[in-house]
């Protein structure tokens, strides 16, 4: 229980606060230490003149120390912290960095700005920002819908997800998934650099992520203002998408706003021919994404509800 009040902490302060960028410019983030541990792995283990069965093997090794490492951490510091109620607020204030609630919000927001002002090129250059695909080809649908993609995964890549392991499990829970998703973004891609090296960190990122995507795409679905639509396009299309959990918060957020989403893209010049979820509806605009903004912030109220109701019971 008093996990679950701690990250009802963290997700307050990370909605007021974010991550200030004084405190990244003289410490960097959690987040960016993992990374520079991931990179300093991928250098040393992923070595391109082995055989792809030896690179699989270094990558699942890599992968598993990385994961145990994180979590000891987290165990080592919440096994210093004294019970009670003061532990649950120094736990959740811990925990505070280890979520995007304010970031989220505040990249998406800037791309919806300019859209909205009729500045294509500025939204273009805010969408690159948190989003893979080609932007000098997006048109004003496929920067709304490139946004607000990015803004239904990652709300359970980046809170839905780090928020059930750490109710469960606490900072070794909270902390072991950002090294679970760190290596995911860093590695975990079909290259070939990186498709035996990083192969188990793709499969354990999607075994972390099958219940938090089903749990975002319900919030989604729940707080829509037709519900019934978003959950029978998150149950019929979810699984068309490419990726196993993020059809699922995706959907939801399609069949809540009634604009399509997903479709075909361009990735490094190349076209990858993605299914549509909603695809019988409209293209989304600028309005889209402000109303796809109101929705994750009730969704995340509703979670942060249920993290307190829990504590408290």
């Amino acid at each position: 229980m008093s996990f679950a009040g701690a990250l009802a902490v963290a997700m307050a302060v990370d909605a007021v606060l974010g991550w200030p960028d004084v405190v990244f410019a003289r410490i960097g983030h959690p987040v960016t230490w993992l990374g520079r541990l991931i990179a300093a792995l991928d250098e040393g283990c992923n070595r391109e003149t082995c055989a792809p069965p030896v690179r699989r093997a270094a990558g699942v090794v890599a992968a598993a120390g990385l994961i145990a490492l994180a979590a000891t951490v987290g165990w080592a510091v919440q096994s210093v912290v004294d019970p009670g109620w003061g532990r649950t607020i120094l736990v959740g204030l811990i925990a505070w960095p280890f979520l995007a609630l304010r970031s989220l919000h505040d990249h998406v927001a800037a791309v919806a700005r300019p859209l909205k002002a009729g500045d294509l090129d500025a939204a273009r250059l805010a969408v690159a920002k948190i989003v893979g695909r080609d932007p000098a080809l997006l048109d004003e649908a496929g920067v709304a819908r490139a946004a607000i993609e990015s803004l239904a995964e990652n709300t359970s890549d980046g809170v839905v997800a780090p928020v059930f392991w750490g109710a469960l499990f606490g900072l070794p829970g909270i902390i072991g998934y950002k090294a679970v998703n760190t290596l995911d973004s860093m590695i975990g891609h079909r290259t070939a650099r990186h498709g035996q090296f990083g192969w188990a960190a793709a499969r354990i990122d999607d075994i972390a992520n099958f219940i938090p995507a089903r749990v975002a795409g319900l919030l989604f679905a729940l707080i829509a203002s037709r519900p019934s639509d978003a959950l029978s396009c998150m149950i019929r299309d979810a699984r068309r998408h490419r990726s196993v959990n993020a059809g699922w918060p995706e959907a939801a957020m399609a069949g809540g706003l009634g604009a399509r989403l997903s479709g075909p893209r361009v990735y490094h010049g190349r076209v990858a021919e993605e299914p549509w979820l909603n695809g019988e509806a409209r293209d989304p605009g600028a309005a889209d994404i402000a109303i796809g903004l109101k929705l994750y912030v009730r969704a995340m109220i509703v979670l942060a509800g249920l993290l307190v109701i829990v504590a408290l019971a």
